[in-house]
C-alpha cells in the first residue's frame, strides 16, 4: 500500500501549459494538412523547435510526476495500470496515424517514448543527484552518434526501424512522431532529478494551491493523456465538417 495520492499544482499545471501549446500547434498543423496554411512543419526551424521544446515540457514533467510517485510510494500495480493505459494508447496512436498517414506513421512517438523511459526512470529512481548527470549522457549521446555515424559507415543498421527506437542515429526517420529512447530520456532523468530537490527542499511550493488562469491549467493538467489522445480527433472532425 502507498500513501495517499496527493496532486500538486504546479506540476500540473505545467503539464497544463504542455497541454495548451500542443494543442495550438497541432491545429496550426492540421490547417496545413488541409490546406488553410501554407507551413513546413518537418523543416522550419520555427515549428521544430516548438515541436522539441512541448516534448521536452511533456517529458520533464513526467519524470517530476515519477519523483512525486517515488515519494508518495506509489505501489508496483499503480504504476503498472497507469504504464499500460499509456502502452494502450501509444498503440492505438500508431493504428490511427497508419490510417491517416500510412507512409509515415507514427511506430515510436512521445507515448512508446514515455512508456519505456517510465520503466527506465522508475528503475533508477533511487540514483539520487547521479540523475543530472546521466541526464547529461543521454542528451551527449545523440550528437557522439552523429559522429560515430559520420565516420563508421556500418553503423547505418542503428537508422533501421529495429533499432532507431533507441535514437542512435544518423538520420531521422520517415515518421510524423518521433522520440526515441536517446536524448529524450535524459530531460525525464533530468525532471526526476527536478522533482527531488524540490520535494526536499521546496515542497512547499509544489503544495501551494494554484489560483486564477493556473486553476485550469492545472486541471487539464490531470487529464493529459486523455487530452492528447482526444484532440486530434476533434480537431480533425472539425476540419473536415468545415470542407
Amino acid at each position: 500500500m502507498g500513501r495517499p495520492v496527493n496532486r500538486y499544482d504546479l506540476i500540473d499545471s505545467l503539464r497544463g501549459v504542455a497541454i495548451v501549446w500542443m494543442t495550438v500547434f497541432h491545429f496550426c498543423f492540421d490547417l496545413t494538412y488541409f490546406h488553410y496554411l501554407r507551413q513546413d512543419f518537418y523543416n522550419d526551424p520555427f515549428w521544430t523547435w516548438q515541436r522539441s521544446a512541448i516534448v521536452s515540457l511533456f517529458l520533464f514533467c513526467a519524470g517530476l510526476g515519477q519523483a512525486v510517485a517515488v515519494d508518495q510510494q506509489q505501489s508496483t500495480r499503480r504504476f503498472w495500470k497507469r504504464w499500460a493505459q499509456v502502452a494502450a494508447c501509444a498503440l492505438l496512436v500508431t493504428a490511427g496515424s497508419y490510417f491517416v498517414f500510412p507512409k509515415s506513421f507514427i511506430y515510436f512517438g512521445v507515448l512508446h517514448g514515455i512508456a519505456l523511459m517510465l520503466i527506465v526512470v522508475r528503475l533508477t529512481s533511487g540514483w539520487g543527484r547521479w540523475l543530472w548527470l546521466a541526464g547529461a549522457i543521454a542528451i551527449a549521446l545523440q550528437f557522439v552518434a552523429l559522429q560515430v555515424h559520420a565516420v563508421w559507415p556500418v553503423a547505418d543498421f542503428l537508422d533501421g526501424r529495429a533499432w532507431n527506437w533507441l535514437g542512435l542515429i544518423g538520420r531521422k526517420p520517415v515518421t510524423e512522431d518521433y522520440v526515441p529512447l536517446l536524448p529524450w530520456l535524459g530531460v525525464m532523468w533530468w525532471g526526476m532529478a527536478a522533482g527531488h530537490w524540490l520535494l526536499q527542499r521546496h515542497r512547499a511550493l509544489l503544495s501551494h494551491p494554484l489560483k486564477g488562469i493556473a486553476a485550469p491549467l492545472a486541471w487539464m493538467g490531470r487529464w493529459s493523456l486523455s487530452w492528447y489522445m482526444l484532440h486530434q480527433p476533434l480537431l480533425f472532425g472539425l476540419l473536415l465538417s468545415l470542407r
